[in-house]
């Protein structure tokens, strides 16, 4: 597609997406879903904290109600949260200002359709037209031009969800959590308040540039360090949009999405809540999650990297644990899309379960070392193209053999291409990637 990638329509704000884009996007989904249908169109509207996000918003609803849609407006919310509060409030659509774990500068939006999830290729298409001029859409006219609603309470109820879907009481536990001055800020901490948490947060004033700005899941290192400094339990860093969560124990180590992968495996297999004994990682995951669920009896189906290959292998399955590395974890059961906060209170639910700190749940996880770079390239498809790229990341399978392996993928959101190796030390991983680096270097950005 020409604007929409694996997660949505991302760019940096007034350059590779501004406000003409987003008015457009507004205006088709507002017909699409209203008049070509003979009928008012529902369309519920989220946001992350950066600047442009307000911005973006205001362009949209002008693009809704233009063409006869209501716009259903939640203001600051994490992305689960509208498509939770799109199947919750029956609406046709919903769409997502945000561009989760990117800098401030840039902004994307997503679309999901009236099922929940990420919206379907064939009307992104269709939008794609529109913007490019191909395809005409009329204006709303009269008692037909759509209105504004303030919704806020559909945040309430996404709230409240998330509160409810949790069978257990955090009291006494003392709980850290880095809102990375994202939309977590504003839903994180009311959670674990009703579930009696003794609550410290971190990252929750945003101000417009702040988010992810050395904090959050990309910065998980502020979060150890406070987790140990507060004799804290455990603690949870989100990402922009707060639909990743990485999680640190009580002794300050990370624990990424395969760990949080093995912790609630293990945990529903154990009772018997794990359909088909099946988790679903990428090909991304560690060697030693695999082996771990061998250990257990566990089997796993991986896929390629990206949310949506995760989630289309689920549901084609009906499994109902998957995830990602990056802490990008869905439980089917329960939700259409990840949800941070969500991951968040299902480790919580096995650590209490189970009576065992969350460190003790992740020991028997012997992970292989990784080495990831992520390399800034003018144009990641010629990069990936390049027949000296390619024989690159052959060389490099060769040079690991059976004891490790290389990947090589271009990233869904952002000009880079990540060149990742995993073998049994940390020397072997590095001279593995150097294969791919030094063929990438003609590319580089």
């Amino acid at each position: 597609m020409k604007y929409f990638g694996t997660d949505g329509f991302r760019g940096r704000a007034n350059e590779g997406l501004d406000v003409e884009h987003a008015f457009k996007i507004g205006r088709f989904v507002g017909w699409y879903y209203g008049p070509r249908r003979q009928q008012k169109a529902r369309i519920v509207i989220g946001k992350d904290t950066r600047r442009s996000s307000y911005m973006f918003e205001s362009a949209l609803v002008a693009g809704l109600v233009a063409s006869g849609a209501d716009a259903y407006m939640l203001h600051v919310i994490p992305t689960p949260g509208v498509s939770y509060e799109v199947v919750d409030g029956a609406f046709d659509c919903g769409i997502m200002i945000t561009a989760s774990h990117n800098p401030y500068t840039d902004n994307g939006i997503k679309l999901v359709n009236r099922e929940g999830y990420k919206m379907d290729e064939e009307v992104l298409e269709q939008i794609e037209e529109y913007i490019d001029d191909k395809l005409e859409v009329p204006l709303a006219t009269g008692d037909q031009i759509g209105q504004t609603v303030d919704y806020m309470i559909g945040r309430n109820r996404y709230i409240a969800h998330l509160i409810a879907s949790a069978n257990f009481s955090l009291q006494g536990v003392r709980v850290g959590l880095d809102c990375a001055n994202g939309a977590a800020s504003s839903v994180a901490k009311p959670v674990f308040d009703a579930l009696g948490a003794d609550v410290h947060v971190i990252n929750n004033a945003p101000n417009g540039f702040n988010i992810n700005v050395h904090c959050g899941s990309t910065h998980i290192e502020n979060l150890q360090t406070y987790v140990v400094r507060n004799h804290l339990d455990v603690g949870f860093a989100f990402d922009g949009d707060a639909d990743r969560c990485l999680a640190v124990d009580e002794n300050g180590h990370m624990v990424d999405g395969d760990l949080i992968l093995y912790v609630c495996g293990r945990y529903l297999h154990k009772y018997g809540r794990l359909v088909k004994d099946t988790v679903v990682p990428t090909v991304m995951s560690n060697f030693g999650l695999y082996k771990a669920f061998d250990e257990l009896g566990i089997k796993y189906e991986t896929t390629d990297v990206g949310d949506k290959y995760v989630h289309a292998c689920m549901r084609e399955n009906g499994y109902i644990l998957g995830g990602e590395q990056s802490g990008h974890i869905i439980f089917g059961d329960i939700e259409q899309t990840g949800d941070g906060i969500m991951t968040a209170l299902r480790v919580m639910e096995a650590v209490r379960a189970e009576r065992e700190s969350l460190s003790v749940l992740c020991r028997p996880v012997k992970r292989y070392p990784q080495r990831l770079d992520n390399v800034p390239v003018r144009d990641k498809a010629e990069a990936m193209g390049a027949p000296e790229v390619l024989a690159a990341e052959q060389d490099a399978k060769r040079f690991l053999g059976s004891n490790g392996r290389c990947f090589v993928r271009a990233s869904g959101t952002e000009q880079l291409v990540r060149v990742l190796s995993e073998a049994p030390t940390h020397e072997l991983c590095k001279q593995a990637n150097e294969f791919v680096l030094r063929a990438l270097e003609s590319y580089m950005a």
